[in-house]
C-alpha cells in the first residue's frame, strides 16, 4: 500500500486583503521538522527499558550538569553500544560506565533455569563520539549475550541555549516594577532529546523515565508526573532536589519541564472521574499576567470533560500541567504528556479550538504514540478534525464561516493547477489537512454516533499486532481498522469497499476530482461520472495522464422536496475500480420540477457539476423566498462550484453569475465568503479586458451595503464581523468605491502630517493600497520616502512593515508613472535601500494587474541594456524581469508584444521560460468566456440592483460599528 508524499503550495487568497485578517493558528507537531533528521539510525541490538535522569540547570553559566543512568536489554549479541548526543554534550569518556545487572544464556529456556547473578562492571575498551559527533559508542571488552540486562551511567555537561526553542532552554522576562527573572524549560521534539542527555533518541523506543531536578528553592519545577520527594541539597541552602514519579512508557521526545517562579491558578470546575481517577489541572503563569489568565482553568476542564467523554477514557496520568511562557519563540505549543506549554498569548486567547487541538494530543499523540514519523501524519489530520468537532460543540460560533470551508477551498485551488499540487515547502502540513478533510467525510459516511465509537475503540483498543505489536503506540492502519470495525456493522460501506481503500485513493493522488451529474428527467434517472479538475486555462495533462486518476467518491444526494439534513449517508459509490471510466445510473430522488444536489456540506472533496436545468432550479429556487431551507455551508458550496467551474471552463459564465443573484437576500456571512475570492480570482483574470469595469460595478452593487468605516474591536464580537467588515471594504476601495477611498485617505494623511513619520505606520493595513491607487503622486511618494527611509536594524519597527509597504506601492498604482517611478529607483538608480529580494518581490507583485506586468514590459523593452547590465551577474533577477514582464499578458496585442520581444531578443532572454503557450491559452479562455460576461453584466445591470429590504436593514445592524464596551481596556500587561 503506497502513502505517497503529496505537495501543495497554498497560494493566498486575496494578496494583500489577507495580511490583515485573522489565521488560523499554528498547529503543534510541526511535521517539516521530520525532514532535519539525520539519516543515521542505531541498530535494533539494544532495546532501553528505563531512564534514570538527573539534571542540575546552572542558569548564570547557560550551562546544567546531568547524569543519565540507562536500562537496556540486549536483544541480539554486540560488544558495542551506541547512543545518540548532541556535539555540545561534554562527556568524559572516564565518567561513562556499563554495568551487567544478571547473567543470562543465549535462550530463554536455559536463561530461566539459571541462577542470576549480582551486578558486575562490564569493562570498557574505548569510548569514541561519531566522525560527526552526532553518536557516542562504546566499545565492551566482551560480546554481551542476547538477553542481558546492562545500565549505562553517563555524567556530562551541556549548555542551555537562549536563541532558539530547542533542547533545554532558558529565556529572561521583565515584570513590572523592571525586575528580571528567567525560567528553564525543555523543547525536545522531533530529535531535541539528545541535546539535553545521551539517549536512544528515535520515535520508535518507548520507556520509562524517572527524572530528578536540582533547583533553586525559590522556584517550582514541573514535569510530565507529580513530585514524589523534596529533599534540601547537603551543604547548598538554597538548593533542593526534587524527584518526579516514574513515567508511564513513553518516547524521549516526551519528557518535559519547567523551572520558573510562576504562580498557579486552579480552576473553579473539576474533571469528571474516569478510569478510577481525577486528574489535577492547574494552569501556570507569571505574576503580572496571571490575571489575563483566570478564565483558562475552567476552559482547560471543560474540553477535557468533553474529551473524556468522547474518548471514554483519561489521558493515563495522574495530573496536566498547563504554562504560559512568556518570550516563548515556539512556532507551536507543546504538548508534552501532562505537561503543556503555550505563547501566552495563545493560551489567554478565549477562543477554543488551539487549547482543544492541543489537549486532543494528549489521547491521540501522548497517551497513544505514532509508531513512525509516517503515522504523525494521519495523528495529526485526525486531531485537528476531531479539535474542530470540539470547538463546535463547545463554542459553536467560533468557526462559523472558517471550516471546513477555507482549508478546503485552498486545496481546490492547489490542486486545480496545471502543473500539479508540487509546492515542497507546505507539503508536509497539506498532507496532514487533506486527511482531516478525508475524517471529517467519514465522520458523515458513519454517522456522529459511529464514528465517535470508532474512536473510542481506536483509544482504548491496543493496537493490532500484526501491525504493531507495542503497547500504546498506533499505526495509522489501527486508526483504519477501528472505523472499518464500526462500517462493517452498520454496512456504512459496499461489499468489498474498505475504510483503507477509499482513504487511498485521496491520500494518494496529488489532484481533486469533478463529478458530473447528470439528470434523464424523461426517464428519471441520474447518471453520475468522474474525472480529473483542473483549475488553470493549460489543462496539460495528456488524456492518458488524466485517466489514471480514479477515486472512491461517497455520492450523498439530497433534494428539493426530500431534505433530510439527518441523513448524510451515501446514497450509491463512484467506484475507482467500476466507474472511472464509466458512468453511475441510479434512480432520480425527485421530480423533473424540483432540484438535487449532490455532495451537500462539502462533505467529500470534489466539486459538483450538474445539467443546464438543474443549474437553472437551483438558481430559481435560491431567488426564491424559501431559499434558507437549503443549509448555510450547501448554499456557499453551490455559489462556489459554480464559479469555479466556469473559471475552469466547465460552466458556461451566464450559469455561474446567475448563482450569485440571491445574494442580494442573503444574510449568512459563510456564504459570502466565496464571492470575495471570486471577485479576487475571476477580477484578476479579466482585468484589462471591456468588460472588467462592468464587472467591478456588479460587484460594488452587491457589497456597498456591506461597508461600514474601519471599527474598534470590541470584547466578544464574533470574529466574522470585522473579518467581513475587512473583506468589504478592501474589495470596495479596490473598486474605487468613494467614501471608502476618502477614508483611506483622511487616514494616511494623519501619517504624512506626523513630525517623525519613520517611527512607526499609523495607519492600518487596509488603508494603504487604496491611497496608492487612487490617491495623489505625492501620497505615492511619501509612501516611497517611507520605504527608503525604513529604519532596518531598529527593534522597535518589524520587517514585516517595510515588506508589506513595498507591496502595496508595487502592486496597487493604477498610474504607470508610479511603477515607472519605482522600478527607476530600484534598478537603474540602484538605490542601496533595496535588496535583490526586493527586486524580486517588485516583480512579483507587478504581475498581479495588467497594468503592473504591461509597465514593467515597457520599462524592460526601453531599458533594455541598463537592466541586462545592471542584472549581468544576477541570472536569478534577469530570469525573474522578463518572465515576470512577458508570463501574464491575456490579450492578443499583449500576445503580438511578447512574440515579437521573443523574435528581436531571442539570444538575450537567458534560462527565462517562454510565455507564448499560456498566453494563447488565456486568449483562448478570454475569447470564449468574456463575450458571455459582458452580455450577462448587461442585462442584469441595466437598472441599479434591487436588495432585499431585510437583508439591508440585516446588515446594517450586524455591521454596525460597535461601541467599544469598558471591558475592553485592562491593566493586564500584554503576552510577551
Amino acid at each position: 500500500m503506497r502513502r505517497s508524499a503529496l505537495k501543495l503550495g497554498i497560494s493566498l487568497i486575496l494578496v494583500i486583503a489577507i495580511d490583515a485578517l485573522p489565521k488560523r493558528p499554528e498547529r503543534s507537531v510541526d511535521l517539516n521538522e521530520q525532514y532535519k533528521l539525520g539519516s543515521t539510525c542505531i541498530c535494533d541490538d539494544l532495546k532501553p527499558e528505563s531512564y534514570n535522569l538527573e539534571i542540575e540547570p546552572l542558569m548564570q553559566e547557560a550551562k546544567f550538569k546531568g547524569r543519565v543512568r540507562i536500562n537496556v536489554t540486549w536483544t541480539e549479541r554486540q560488544d558495542k553500544i551506541t547512543l545518540y548526543v548532541h556535539p555540545d554534550l561534554q562527556i568524559d569518556h572516564s565518567n561513562v560506565r556499563v554495568t551487567r545487572m544478571n547473567d543470562v544464556a543465549d535462550d530463554e529456556e536455559d536463561s530461566a533455569s539459571k541462577e542470576e547473578k549480582a551486578p558486575v562492571s562490564v569493562k570498557i575498551t574505548k569510548v569514541e563520539r561519531s566522525p560527526m559527533q552526532r553518536e557516542l559508542i562504546i566499545h565492551l571488552d566482551k560480546m554481551q549475550r542476547r538477553n542481558a540486562v546492562c545500565e549505562i551511567d553517563i555524567t556530562y555537561m551541556g549548555n542551555i541555549t537562549s536563541n532558539e526553542t530547542a533542547g533545554m532552554f532558558m529565556y529572561d522576562y521583565m515584570d513590572v516594577n523592571k525586575q528580571k527573572h528567567t525560567y528553564v524549560a525543555t523543547y525536545l521534539r522531533l530529535n531535541n532529546a539528545r541535546k539535553m542527555f545521551p539517549s536512544f533518541d528515535e520515535i520508535k523506543y518507548r520507556s520509562k523515565f524517572q527524572l530528578t531536578l536540582t533547583h533553586a528553592k525559590s522556584y517550582v519545577a514541573l514535569s510530565n508526573m507529580p513530585v514524589v520527594s523534596s529533599i534540601p541539597v547537603p551543604g547548598e541552602a538554597d538548593l533542593v532536589k526534587e524527584t518526579f514519579a516514574q513515567t508511564p512508557d513513553m518516547t524521549t521526545y516526551q519528557l518535559a519541564f519547567v523551572i520558573s517562579d510562576f504562580e498557579m491558578i486552579l480552576p473553579s470546575k473539576k474533571v469528571n472521574a474516569m478510569d478510577g481517577r481525577e486528574l489535577e489541572v492547574r494552569v501556570w503563569g507569571r505574576k503580572d499576567y496571571v490575571e489575563a489568565l483566570k478564565d483558562v482553568p475552567d476552559k482547560m476542564v471543560t474540553i477535557v470533560n468533553y474529551l473524556q467523554d468522547y474518548f471514554n477514557s483519561s489521558i493515563n496520568v495522574p495530573k496536566l500541567d498547563v504554562v504560559a511562557l512568556p518570550t516563548y519563540t515556539a512556532t507551536k505549543a507543546s504538548d508534552n504528556w501532562g505537561l503543556m506549554m503555550f505563547k501566552e498569548g495563545e493560551l489567554s486567547s478565549p477562543l477554543v479550538w488551539n487549547a482543544a487541538y492541543e489537549l486532543t494530543y494528549q489521547w491521540i499523540g501522548q497517551s497513544k504514540t505514532p509508531a513512525r514519523w509516517l503515522d504523525a501524519w494521519h495523528g495529526k489530520g485526525l486531531n485537528s478534525f476531531l479539535a474542530c468537532k470540539a470547538t463546535m460543540d463547545i463554542n459553536p460560533d467560533e468557526l462559523k464561516g472558517k471550516w471546513p470551508m477555507n482549508i478546503l477551498y485552498s486545496l481546490y485551488y492547489g490542486y486545480g493547477k496545471d502543473h500539479g499540487a508540487l509546492g515542497a515547502g507546505l507539503m508536509r502540513d497539506v498532507k496532514s489537512t487533506k486527511i482531516e478533510l478525508i475524517f471529517r467525510m467519514f465522520y458523515y459516511i458513519l454517522g456522529k454516533d459511529n464514528f465517535k465509537r470508532s474512536m473510542q475503540r481506536f483509544v482504548r483498543m491496543p493496537s493490532s499486532p500484526e501491525t504493531n505489536p507495542t503497547p500504546g503506540v498506533f499505526v495509522y492502519k489501527d486508526i483504519y481498522d477501528s472505523l472499518d470495525f464500526v462500517a462493517k456493522q452498520t454496512n456504512a460501506l459496499p461489499n468489498g469497499l474498505t475504510i483503507d481503500k477509499v482513504s487511498d485513493t485521496w491520500e494518494d493522488q496529488q489532484r481533486l476530482p469533478l463529478v458530473h451529474v447528470t439528470r434523464h428527467y424523461e426517464n428519471r434517472t441520474v447518471s453520475f461520472s468522474q474525472k480529473l479538475y483542473l483549475r488553470g486555462p493549460l489543462k496539460s495533462l495528456k488524456s492518458y495522464e488524466s485517466n489514471a486518476y480514479c477515486w472512491n467518491i461517497p455520492l450523498v444526494i439530497q433534494s428539493q422536496n426530500k431534505w433530510n439534513s439527518s441523513d448524510y449517508a451515501p446514497k450509491a459509490w463512484l467506484l475507482s475500480e467500476k466507474t472511472c471510466m464509466t458512468s453511475l445510473n441510479v434512480a432520480d430522488v425527485d421530480d423533473e420540477n424540483s432540484f438535487i444536489i449532490v455532495n451537500p456540506e462539502e462533505i467529500g472533496l470534489f466539486h459538483v457539476n450538474y445539467d443546464q436545468r438543474n443549474w437553472q432550479l437551483l438558481s430559481e429556487y435560491l431567488q426564491g423566498p424559501q431559499f434558507e431551507t437549503i443549509p448555510i455551508l450547501t448554499r456557499a458550496k453551490l455559489l462556489h462550484d459554480a464559479w469555479n467551474l466556469a473559471y475552469a471552463d466547465e460552466l458556461d459564465f451566464k450559469t455561474a453569475l446567475n448563482m450569485t443573484i440571491f445574494l442580494r437576500h442573503e444574510k449568512s456571512h459563510v456564504v459570502w465568503e466565496p464571492f470575495f475570492t471570486m471577485i479576487d480570482h475571476i477580477g484578476r483574470r479579466i482585468e484589462g479586458s471591456p468588460v472588467f469595469d462592468k464587472f467591478t460595478n456588479y460587484s460594488r452593487s452587491l457589497l456597498q451595503p456591506m461597508y461600514t468605516e474601519s471599527c474598534e474591536i470590541p470584547t466578544g464580537e464574533p470574529s466574522w464581523k470585522p473579518h467581513l467588515r475587512g473583506l468589504a471594504r478592501y474589495f470596495l476601495c479596490r473598486a474605487g468605491y468613494e467614501p471608502c477611498i476618502a477614508e483611506a485617505r483622511e487616514q494616511f494623511g494623519k501619517w504624512m502630517a506626523d513630525k517623525e513619520p519613520d517611527k512607526g505606520i499609523p495607519v492600518a493595513n487596509e488603508f494603504m493600497c487604496p491611497v496608492f491607487k487612487w490617491g495623489t503622486d505625492d501620497e505615492w511618494d511619501f509612501g516611497l520616502q517611507r520605504f527608503i527611509n525604513f529604519p532596518r536594524s531598529s527593534p522597535e519597527r518589524k520587517q514585516s512593515e517595510r515588506t508589506y509597504l513595498l507591496k502595496t506601492l508595487a502592486g496597487c498604482p493604477k498610474d504607470p508613472a508610479k511603477i515607472e517611478r519605482l522600478l527607476k529607483v530600484a534598478i537603474i538608480e540602484r538605490n542601496a535601500n533595496f535588496t535583490d529580494a526586493d527586486i524580486h518581490l517588485i516583480f512579483t507583485m507587478l504581475t498581479g494587474q495588467t497594468n503592473g506586468y504591461s509597465t514593467l514590459y515597457k520599462f524592460l523593452t526601453d531599458n533594455w541594456d541598463a537592466v541586462k547590465q545592471r542584472f549581468a551577474d544576477k541570472s536569478n533577477l534577469w530570469t525573474g524581469i522578463v518572465h515576470s514582464a512577458t508570463g501574464f499578458f491575456k490579450s492578443r496585442q499583449g500576445l503580438d508584444m511578447v512574440e515579437k520581444l521573443y523574435e528581436v531578443r531571442q539570444s538575450e532572454l537567458g534560462e527565462a521560460p517562454k510565455a507564448t503557450e499560456t498566453i494563447k491559452q488565456e486568449l483562448a479562455w478570454s475569447e470564449k468566456n468574456l463575450p458571455a460576461i459582458g452580455q450577462w453584466l448587461d442585462q442584469h445591470t441595466a437598472r441599479p440592483l434591487q436588495f432585499d429590504k431585510d437583508a439591508l436593514a440585516y446588515w446594517s445592524q450586524a455591521l454596525a460599528c460597535p461601541k467599544r464596551d469598558a471591558s475592553y481596556a485592562t491593566a493586564v500587561p500584554p503576552a510577551s
